[in-house]
C-alpha cells in the first residue's frame, strides 16, 4: 500500500538526509530549499494508480458538505480520549528523542485541543471570542495489543529512520523491530504517531479519515513527523512545538484553511474552500504576517470582508494559536463517525483495553544508563526508568561503589576489570517489581602497549570476556571468530552476512590502547575481505575512534558500495588467498587522540549482501608499514642505539644508530604540526651508522625525527634553539 500526504510542514531539520528528493520551489519558503509538503504529487499519484481511490474522495466531499451544511454537530460538553502511541524509529542518533520530550508533547496536544493555551486570548479583534475548546483529549496508551504493560512509546533502531520515501516502509519496520510488540497497532484502537528522522522532506503528514477498503483503519493511518518537531524540548522548539497539533487537525479531516492543497500563496487559492464557513477565504502564509487579507471573505457566516486567519492551526504561520467553533464541528463529527475508524477509539472498551482510562501505577521495573563499557576508575550515571508511577527504588551494584543505593538515578564508579549484574527494584507504593540485568557493566582491561598487534589467534570466540565487544542490535549474526581461513595465521573475524535480510548494524569494538606515549605520528592498520552478492549491494564499514574510553565516539574511516569491493559472489563466500584481502592505514589518528585510554570500533552495515571479513588489526608508531609491525620485530634489533645529539642543536643535527642489516633508510623531519619539512635517504650499513642533517634554516622550536628502516620506524624529538 502507498502511503498519501495530506498535509505537512516545512521541513527544517538539521538532520543528515540518506536519499535525495527533487524539490518544487514554488512550494518553498523564500530563502529555503525545501518544500512545505508534497500532498498534490502523492494524491495525484496514488489517483492515477486507483481509480477506485479517486472515486472514494468525490464521496467523501459530499459527505463533509452534508456534515457542514446539516445543521448537526456533536454535543458539547463530551470529552473524548484518544489512546495515542509514539513509535521512534532511529538509528542511533538525536532523532531517539527522549521521553520527557514526547510528554512534554501530550501536554501541548491537550493544551491546544482543550483551549488551555494562553495565547488564545491574544488573537486578532476580528476573531476574539471565536477560539474553541475542541474537546478532544490525548492519553498515551499503556496496553499494547498483546496486553503487555508499556508506557505508551515504542523503539526502533534501523537505517529506515532516514530513508522517508516510502513512510509505509518505515511503519513495516517498527511493526518488524520495535521494543514493545512485533506485530500491527490497529488504527482504529490507537493513534500512531511516526516519529523519524527525514520523512520524504516535509515536516510531518498523515491521511484523512478514508473507508477500511483504503487503510482506514490499519496502522499506516497514521501520522509521521520529523523529531524536532516533536514538543518543545528537547531537539524540539517552541517555533515548531504545534507542527503536531496542525496534523491531528488533519486527521480529524480538516484541511489547510485556504483548502485541500499544499500550495500556500497560490492566488487561485480564493477559488478553493476548507469546507469550514467560519475560516475566511485566504490563500496561506508562510509567516506570522497578521495582515495578511488575500481573499473576499463574505459569504452566510461572515458579513464584511475580514482578515486571514493567520492564527490557525490549520495554516503555515508560526503564530497559530486557535481552531475556529466550525473547524471543532468538523473534527467532533469525524470522531464519532464510521470513516477510518476514529468512533472506535474513544470507546470505553477501547480506552480499557489500551489502558488509557486506567489509574496509573507501577507495571514495570526499568532502567537505563549513560554507558555500559567504562575503563578502571569510570563512573556510569544509571537513570529509572520505570513505568508507569514509581515512589521508591532500590538498586544492587555488583562490583561498583557505592554496592547499593535508594536513589532515583545514582552515580557508581568500577575500578576492577569484569563484567557485573546491575538489579533495580521499584515501588509505588503498593506494587513492586524488579529487573535484573546479568553482565550489565562491562569494565574493560587495562591499556594495551604499543605496537599493538590483534589477529585473532588466541580466541575460540568473541565471547564479553575477551578484549572485545560485540554489538549486535539486530539480534541476529553478529561478529565471530573464523577458523577456516584468513589473511595472516589461522583465524580472523567474521560477519555472517550472507542470508540475512534487511538492514543490519553489527560493530566490533576494542579495548583500551595507550597512545600516550606516541612521539611523531601513529597509524591504525587492518585488512579485510568482502565481496558483494549483487552489483546493487551498498553495504558499509565504518571506522571510530575515542579518546574518552567510549564516550563520544569520531567516524575516521568510510567504505560503501563499490569502494568497499566491486567483486560479486552470488554464493556464501569467504577469501581463498591472500589478493582477496586489502589493506587500509589510517593515519588520521591525530594528537588530540593520544591518550592512555583510546580506543576504536568497526561498524559493519549490511543490507543483504555477502559476509565480511577483518584481520590483521595493527597499531604502531610512524607511517604505514605493508608489514605487520609488532614488539617481536622492534625486539628483533632491526634498530638499536638511536640517539640524536647535540640537542638542543643550532646548525646540525647527528642521527646516530645501529642497524641489523645493511639496507636503505629514510629520515624524515616534521614540525609539531606534523608537516613533512624534509625527507633525506640514505644507504644504512650493518652496524654503526652516523648521520648528519643541517638544520639551520629552520626556526627555533621543537621538531620531530622519524628514522625507517625496512617496516620499523622510530621517532624522537629535538629542539631548535
Amino acid at each position: 500500500m502507498n502511503s498519501w500526504i495530506i498535509g505537512c510542514l516545512l521541513f527544517a531539520s538539521q538532520a543528515v538526509i540518506a536519499q535525495t528528493t527533487a524539490i518544487d520551489p514554488s512550494n518553498c519558503r523564500d530563502g529555503e530549499k525545501v518544500e512545505y509538503c508534497g500532498q498534490h504529487k502523492k494524491l495525484q499519484q496514488m489517483i492515477q494508480q486507483n481509480p477506485a481511490f479517486a472515486q472514494s474522495l468525490l464521496d467523501d466531499e459530499v459527505q463533509r458538505f452534508k456534515d457542514q451544511n446539516s445543521g448537526v454537530s456533536v454535543p458539547k460538553g463530551t470529552v473524548y480520549k484518544i489512546p495515542v502511541v509514539f513509535h521512534v524509529l532511529h538509528n542511533g542518533g538525536i532523532e531517539n528523542i527522549s521521553d520527557e520530550q514526547i510528554f512534554n508533547q501530550i501536554e501541548i496536544f491537550n493544551r491546544d485541543y482543550r483551549l488551555q493555551n494562553a495565547d488564545a486570548a491574544n488573537v486578532q479583534s476580528d476573531f476574539q471570542g471565536m477560539p474553541a475548546d475542541v474537546e478532544i483529549e490525548f492519553v498515551l496508551a499503556t496496553i499494547a495489543p498483546n496486553g503487555q504493560c508499556f508506557k505508551g512509546i515504542t523503539r526502533t533502531l534501523s537505517s529506515m529512520s532516514y530513508i522517508g520515501a516510502d513512510g509505509n516502509a518505515q511503519v513495516d519496520a517498527i511493526v518488524a523491530g520495535n521494543d514493545v510488540y512485533q506485530g500491527q497497532w490497529s488504527g482504529s484502537k490507537y493513534l500512531n504517531i511516526f516519529v523519524c528522522g527525514e520523512i520524504g522532506g516535509a515536516a510531518g503528514y498523515t491521511m484523512k479519515p478514508f473507508a477500511a477498503g483504503f487503510g482506514g483503519e490499519t496502522m499506516y493511518n497514521g501520522i509521521w513527523i520529523l523529531h524536532d518537531y516533536v514538543g518543545s524540548i528537547g531537539t524540539s522548539s517552541t517555533g515548531t512545538s504545534r507542527a503536531l497539533t496542525h496534523e491531528v487537525g488533519h486527521w480529524f479531516n480538516l484541511d489547510h484553511t485556504w483548502g485541500g492543497n499544499n500550495n500556500p500563496g497560490n492566488a487561485s487559492s480564493c477559488s478553493t474552500d476548507d469546507a469550514v464557513t467560519d475560516t475566511p477565504n485566504c490563500i496561506g502564509v508562510t509567516s506570522c504576517l497578521l495582515t495578511a487579507n488575500t481573499c473576499n471573505s463574505i459569504n452566510s457566516y461572515w458579513t464584511y470582508d475580514v482578515r486571514d486567519n493567520v492564527e490557525n492551526y490549520m495554516d503555515y504561520s508560526y503564530c497559530s494559536k486557535m481552531f475556529t467553533p466550525g473547524q471543532v464541528t468538523r473534527m467532533r463529527n469525524a470522531c464519532t463517525g464510521n470513516t477510518g475508524g476514529r468512533n472506535k477509539l474513544w470507546t470505553t472498551a477501547n480506552l480499557t483495553a489500551t489502558g488509557a482510562n486506567a489509574p496509573l501505577v507501577l507495571c514495570k521495573a526499568e532502567f537505563t544508563s549513560n554507558k555500559t563499557s567504562v575503563c578502571v576508575g569510570d563512573s556510569i550515571e544509571f537513570a529509572d526508568d520505570s513505568y508507569n508511577v514509581v515512589t521508591g527504588w532500590s538498586w544492587t551494584f555488583q562490583g561498583g561503589v557505592p554496592a547499593t543505593s535508594t536513589a532515583q538515578n545514582p552515580v557508581v564508579t568500577y575500578s576492577t576489570p569484569g563484567l557485573y549484574t546491575v538489579t533495580l527494584t521499584a515501588t509505588d507504593g503498593s506494587n513492586s517489581d524488579s529487573e535484573t540485568k546479568t553482565s550489565y557493566v562491562r569494565v574493560l582491561p587495562a591499556s594495551a602497549s604499543l605496537p599493538f598487534l590483534e589477529g585473532f589467534e588466541t580466541y575460540t570466540s568473541l565471547a564479553a570476556l575477551d578484549n572485545w565487544e560485540v554489538y549486535n542490535p539486530n539480534n541476529n549474526n553478529a561478529w565471530t571468530i573464523e577458523s577456516t581461513t584468513s589473511h595472516s595465521g589461522t583465524k580472523c573475524a567474521k560477519v555472517v552476512n550472507f542470508g540475512q535480510t534487511g538492514s543490519n548494524i553489527d560493530e566490533l569494538i576494542a579495548s583500551p590502547v595507550d597512545l600516550s606515549g606516541v612521539v611523531g605520528s601513529v597509524t591504525l592498520s587492518f585488512r579485510y575481505a568482502y565481496r558483494k552478492k549483487t552489483t546493487a549491494d551498498n553495504e558499509w564499514l565504518k571506522v571510530f575512534i575515542t579518546n574518552d574510553c567510549g564516550g563520544t565516539w569520531l567516524q575516521r574511516k568510510t567504505l560503501g558500495g563499490s569502494s568497499l569491493s566491486s567483486l560479486t559472489s552470488t554464493s556464501s563466500w569467504k577469501p581463498t588467498t591472500a589478493a582477496d584481502w586489502t589493506t587500509v592505514h589510517m593515519i588520521n589518528v591525530f594528537s588530540d587522540q593520544w591518550v592512555d585510554n583510546f580506543r576504536y570500533k568497526f561498524r559493519f552495515e549490511g543490507n543483504g549482501g555477502n559476509n565480511f571479513y577483518l584481520d590483521d588489526i595493527n597499531i604502531y608508531q610512524g607511517g604505514p608499514s605493508d608489514n605487520l609491525v609488532s614488539a617481536g620485530l622492534a625486539e628483533a634489533g632491526l634498530i638499536q642505539d638511536l640517539s640524536l645529539f647535540p640537542n638542543p642543536t643550532e646548525n646540525e643535527l647527528n642521527i646516530q644508530f645501529t642497524a641489523l642489516n645493511a639496507e636503505k633508510a629514510t629520515i624524515q623531519l616534521r614540525d609539531v604540526a606534523g608537516k613533512v619539512i624534509r625527507t633525506e635517504e640514505i644507504n644504512a650499513a650493518s652496524g654503526a651508522n652516523l648521520a648528519m642533517m643541517s638544520v639551520i634554516e629552520l626556526a627555533s622550536g621543537s621538531y620531530f625525527m622519524t628514522l625507517t628502516l625496512g617496516d620499523i620506524q622510530q621517532t624522537m624529538q629535538f629542539v631548535v634553539k
